[in-house]
């Protein structure tokens, strides 16, 4: 019996083959949560007439008064593309009439050092190409904006909800900039923008359809006014930024996919029982965060209980008098004249863009 000849020179154990994985690149999504399954702060915020991170992890809202709203997480998503959340606006008080400065948008903020290979500002300067599911009752033309707040630039494109309620699928491919690096650093140097409503101030121009210098009255051309009806409802899922053209989304494990996110905001509880003061009146500890922030963030503490706790006061960020908070955790005190001290309480950590 012959036996067959075994290339072992280029045979590699448990390795998939080359031809099943040239298309699998890991991480060519650059939008973090795309599939809006996280939610750390809230799953439904409502009355919200400003702008900030409300619940969806990632997209912070801009709104200078154009209605009311509720933002939450929702279960409503297209039918067998594997999503199991999306992100939902719904108008509660209406602004039929908006003035000329305002201005409603929701958008993610992205790192400049997580851009470079897309080789802005240079003769190669990468296309991208942003992909999303959306489904409105208000049909009408919408825009989507990259905004490049390094250089002052921006290109709008629109896309049209043409069938009320439904979800449909839009794909947006933006020219490559060969003016204007972006900075290689930790702060923020692109934003992606869905356009939801907008003043005459935005409105009034040319749309800005290829890269240039901001123009405000090119920004959002053409754009509905989803803030006209208490009736009004938008949903998006399905978020993909990608160098060249349009792939498949990139579904990620939940525990990368909330790593990434807590690299921006994270939340926790910090409990002590029978901690001993350091001789000063105070006794704390410090606090590691889950992951490596952004930068250092800003601290904010909620749901406290104490027992033996001077005046009720916990301080973060510190201990004594010095300031310790960086990327990679606070040190908390809690004031107890002292004596022994027990206390529980809950922590934001919020390193947004």
């Amino acid at each position: 019996m012959a036996l067959s000849k075994i290339d072992l020179a280029n045979m590699v154990e448990n390795q998939m083959p080359q031809s099943l994985i040239a298309d699998n690149i890991n991480f060519r999504n650059i939008i973090i949560n795309g599939d809006m399954s996280l939610s750390q702060r809230s799953t439904s915020v409502s009355s919200i007439t400003g702008s900030g991170y409300n619940t969806v992890d990632r997209y912070t809202l801009q709104l200078s008064s154009q209605g009311t709203w509720t933002q939450s997480q929702s279960t409503d998503v297209p039918t067998g593309q594997g999503f199991a959340k999306s992100l939902k606006m719904d108008c509660t008080t209406a602004d039929a009439s908006p003035s000329a400065s305002d201005e409603f948008s929701l958008r993610q903020k992205i790192e400049g050092q997580n851009l470079q290979y897309l080789k802005k500002g240079t003769s190669s300067a990468e296309s991208t190409t942003v992909s999303f599911w959306v489904k409105s009752n208000k049909i009408g033309t919408y825009i989507c904006e990259l905004r490049d707040s390094d250089n002052s630039r921006q290109i709008n494109k629109s896309y049209t909800i043409s069938s009320a309620n439904t979800w449909e699928k839009k794909t947006i491919t933006y020219d490559g900039d060969t003016t204007g690096a972006l900075d290689n650093d930790n702060a923020r140097s692109l934003d992606v923008v869905w356009w939801l409503g907008a003043g005459s101030n935005f409105t009034s121009g040319t749309l800005q359809t290829s890269w240039g210098s901001i123009v405000a009255a090119n920004r959002a051309v053409g754009q509905v006014n989803l803030a006209d009806s208490t009736s009004n409802e938008w949903y998006i899922t399905g978020v993909q930024l990608e160098a060249g053209t349009a792939s498949d989304f990139e579904f990620l494990p939940v525990d990368v996919n909330l790593q990434r996110c807590q690299r921006y905001f994270e939340t926790g509880i910090v409990g002590a029982a029978g901690g001993l003061s350091n001789g000063s009146g105070y006794t704390g500890s410090m606090v590691s965060y889950s992951t490596t922030k952004r930068a250092a963030a800003t601290l904010t503490q909620s749901s406290q209980s104490y027992a033996s706790v001077y005046s009720n006061t916990i301080v973060l960020g510190q201990t004594g008098s010095t300031n310790v908070n960086d990327v990679n955790g606070f040190y908390h005190r809690a004031i107890n004249g002292g004596a022994a001290t027990n206390y529980k309480f809950t922590y934001t950590a919020d390193a947004e863009l």
